[in-house]
């Protein structure tokens, strides 16, 4: 693995150098993945390479629990891939026009144990709101038809959304964008690639009952 890329290897859609007619390769998602994973576990994963040619070796680093504790059920269900409902499950909506970051989201959300249901533009999140209740929004604010600030107010106009959590999804963390998102009725505001740690910490809160309206959490990139 080439020295430039090593520590780059898990931030999302970070590839080598594809061949021209794509034959090899991936979306660059797997790794960044593997990490989010490690890091919910309470691990790490470490990559180290030679150089080209020379291979790679990735070590994952996990705690041992001999009597793991209560508060841990979100991990044990992300390490078996079960979805049980149960209290702590939230019904949660993705809205991203950038299908791959949109589904690979939904799928570590899913592995938590939520339930899930992802659109890739405003006019189907719509359609579906109005039909399907949700505890928790992720809407993109970059989105083609309809942005996410528009989005976010005809979500907010929902009856069924009256105590829904919205968190805004975007390439832009400077003041003026977290201003703007909150006047907007967004209750978080996250600057992609997303920090998946942190929205668990949002979801988790949610799940316990503490409702986000009118806070404004960022992660700074």
């Amino acid at each position: 693995m080439d020295s430039e890329l090593l520590p780059r290897v898990f931030e999302l859609f970070t590839q080598a150098t594809r061949t021209p007619d794509r034959t090899q390769g991936g979306l660059g998602l797997g790794l960044a993945l593997v990490d989010s994973l490690a890091r919910m576990q309470g691990g790490r994963v470490s990559a180290y390479s030679g150089g080209l040619g020379c291979g790679s070796r990735f070590v994952v680093v996990l705690p041992v629990f001999d009597h793991p504790p209560v508060s841990v059920g979100h991990e044990r269900r992300a390490a078996s891939g079960a979805t049980p409902a149960g209290p702590e499950t939230l019904s949660i909506m993705v809205v991203d026009d950038n299908t791959d970051a949109a589904d690979m989201l939904a799928a570590i959300l899913r592995l938590h144990g939520h339930l899930v249901s992802v659109e890739y533009s405003s006019t189907a999140a719509l359609r579906t709101a109005r039909d399907t209740q949700s505890d928790l929004y992720v809407l993109d604010i970059g989105l083609p038809d309809l942005d996410g600030y528009s989005l976010v107010k005809e979500l907010r106009a929902m009856l069924r959304n009256a105590d829904a959590v919205f968190v805004a999804l975007t390439g832009y963390g400077q003041a003026h964008d977290k201003i703007l998102s909150k006047s907007a009725g967004f209750d978080y505001h996250l600057v992609k690639p997303v920090d998946i740690v942190h929205l668990d910490s949002i979801v988790r809160a949610v799940a316990d009952g503490r409702p986000g309206n009118g806070r404004q959490e960022t992660v700074p990139r």
